[in-house]
């Protein structure tokens, strides 16, 4: 494999969580409107991201056991994008081309289907385990664009999905991804941070930003260096698990540091290799702190997730989904192993190497 020399990384921001119940599409449809329009586009790509958003929020009301939607705004330096993702428990697709496939909707839908969605869309991803659930990710850029020569932003190569415990409206999990050019021995890197803020609720919430706040402030290259930093900015919060990882795609490796509950692996087709984590509270307590220094599977992903998602997942059990965006394959493992009663965040890096 040649030299890696671009990795995009977008800034996101969650807006909402929408879940299944008999005000959810109406509610996703109006919040997608506003929302599309607050960051600029105009009235027409507006409706657009509507529509798309009422296709699939009513699908989910109607054949979902238990579904929600998530609402955020993907940023770069110049422009912003409206994603929505789906996550769903139930029947599940059997054909997903057939369900893409024109004149295919579902009753009670607005009728446009999920091929049209998908054309609506300018990324679009889906997959599906039958018997069990769906998971869909949509990314939605004004439409002026190409026009003014500003092309779609490359797919980006790592993203994370943050969901709160039930009752709560703010998550205690936060994280945070960021390129690396500086070093040119070792070519661009990817550096990306998941904390776990100790709790739940806005107290939690408070460690995880103070995290994503010195994350994003530090000059510090190494995942070692970097959690000591994180460490000094939780002092005076509840602290929290906090695993830091830097991947290097030219020199195909990965290099881990991390304290606490926050579960680190290297995943490809039927392989699971767990990266681990020192005992600790950063903020309050951290002991020698040991970097792991691993190589890069090829075609594979690296996945960081909090306690609020159990470690009983198998990539056997989820057949076909690391040819998926990163976006999805965290939806699924969300949809797979979150629990209700905790906090649940997941970052997932995959399409660097």
């Amino acid at each position: 494999m040649g030299p890696v020399t671009t990795l995009t990384v977008l800034e996101c921001e969650d807006i909402a969580w929408f879940r299944s119940d008999p005000a959810f599409p109406a509610a996703a449809r109006g919040a997608a409107a506003a929302l599309a329009r607050r960051i600029g586009f105009d009235a027409h790509r507006a409706s657009e991201v509507a529509l798309a958003v009422s296709e699939a929020s009513t699908n989910l009301q109607r054949h979902a056991a238990d579904g929600a939607l998530l609402l955020r705004v993907l940023r770069t330096r110049d422009s912003a994008a409206v994603e929505f993702v789906t996550v769903d428990t139930g029947p599940g697709m059997a054909d997903v081309s057939a369900a893409m496939a024109d004149g295919v909707s579902t009753a009670g839908t607005l009728g446009i289907g999920l091929g049209a969605v998908a054309r609506l869309a300018d990324g679009f991803d889906i997959h599906s385990l039958p018997g069990r659930g769906t998971v869909m990710a949509a990314q939605f850029w004004p439409r002026s664009r190409p026009a003014a020569g500003h092309p779609v932003p490359a797919r980006p190569v790592v993203t994370g999905l943050t969901r709160p415990i039930s009752g709560e409206t703010v998550c205690g999990d936060a994280w945070s991804a960021r390129v690396d050019t500086t070093a040119s021995e070792t070519g661009p890197a990817l550096l990306m941070m998941l904390c776990d803020g100790l709790g739940h609720g806005p107290l939690a919430a408070r460690s995880s930003e103070a995290a994503v706040g010195a994350f994003r402030r530090t000059t510090a290259r190494d995942p070692e260096s970097i959690l000591r930093e994180i460490h000094g900015a939780l002092r005076g919060t509840r602290g929290g698990a906090v695993a830091v990882a830097r991947i290097e795609p030219d020199r195909q490796r990965v290099l881990f540091c991390g304290v606490g509950n926050v579960s680190g692996f290297l995943i490809a087709p039927g392989t699971r290799k767990s990266l681990l984590s020192a005992p600790g509270i950063v903020g309050h307590q951290m002991r020698t702190l040991r970097t792991f220094d691993l190589p890069l599977i090829p075609g594979g992903a690296l996945v960081l997730h909090s306690d609020g998602l159990t470690e009983r997942w198998t990539m056997d059990a989820l057949p076909g989904l690391l040819q998926h965006t990163p976006s999805v394959v965290a939806g699924q493992l969300l949809r797979e192993a979150a629990v209700r009663r905790d906090d649940a965040g997941i970052v997932v890096a995959k399409g660097a190497w």
